[in-house]
């Protein structure tokens, strides 16, 4: 059986003379790319670029709106309204379709950034919010969303095209959200623990919480993260695996 599998990564988080990640490289291995808007990190050379460079390499673009925190990377909880949070979407997603027409490609999805992200997953004025903004824009976009979470809800509510995204790297907790950053067991560090999780995901709709309960999970769209140093080798080892596997990487707007 063949099975068939988005695959993303945040990108265009480099800032004036700051350079995060390896996102040239990265876009040769992905399928969709989720381009910082100027808020929690980008700038308006660097969506320029990332979207020429995601054209060239006939990648998905997505809009990847976050809180207005560049010190804190878009990661810190901010107490926003969901009218705030609206106006902060539709905002930065019609900065990225700027360049998008400048570049004559269609945008192809939004997915929030962030702790924005995690809020939304379990506040549904929160997601209901984004959703709109999504809608009210482009009514074909397709809502990237935490599988299971209340963005996904919302999307469903709204009648929008939405992709159920789980993470390569992260581990999740026993009610399927992910766990918190700050906490020591957030991250997955052994790429061979990491990708077995991936494949799991993909293949059976399983995945295991940190207290080694199974949860039902759905994956359109899986998650990599392009600014680690080993970044560029986990995808190609996830990437053989998934030939081995017959997985195939189709971008979320083919599938």
């Amino acid at each position: 059986m063949t099975f068939h599998i988005d695959l993303n990564s945040d990108l265009g988080e480099s800032f004036g003379t700051y350079v995060m990640g390896q996102d040239e490289h990265v876009l040769e291995l992905v399928s969709s790319a989720n381009v910082a808007c100027g808020f929690h990190a980008g700038d308006p050379h660097i969506m320029n670029k990332t979207v020429k460079w995601a054209k060239e390499h006939h990648v998905g673009i997505g809009a990847h709106p976050g809180f207005p925190d560049l010190m804190g990377f878009g990661r810190r909880n901010l107490n926003v309204t969901p009218e705030e949070a609206y106006t902060l979407v539709l905002y930065q997603i019609g900065a990225l379709h700027g360049f998008c027409s400048a570049h004559d490609v269609r945008l192809q999805h939004v997915k929030p950034h962030g702790a924005l992200y995690n809020m939304a997953s379990k506040d549904p004025e929160l997601a209901n919010a984004i959703a709109q903004a999504v809608k009210d824009f482009d009514p074909e976009l397709i809502l990237f969303g935490l599988a299971n979470s209340e963005l996904i809800r919302a999307a469903q509510d709204a009648a929008l095209p939405y992709a159920s995204e789980v993470f390569a790297d992260r581990t999740y907790q026993p009610d399927g959200t992910l766990t918190p950053r700050v906490e020591k067991n957030a991250m997955i560090r052994d790429e061979q623990t990491a990708i077995d999780q991936v494949i799991t995901m993909v293949k059976e709709s399983k995945v295991t919480a940190v207290d080694g309960s199974i949860i039902d999970i759905e994956a359109d769209t899986v998650c990599v993260h392009g600014d680690e140093p080993s970044a560029l080798a986990f995808i190609k080892a996830l990437r053989k695996r998934f030939d081995e596997e017959n997985i195939v990487i189709e971008r979320i707007g083919n599938l």
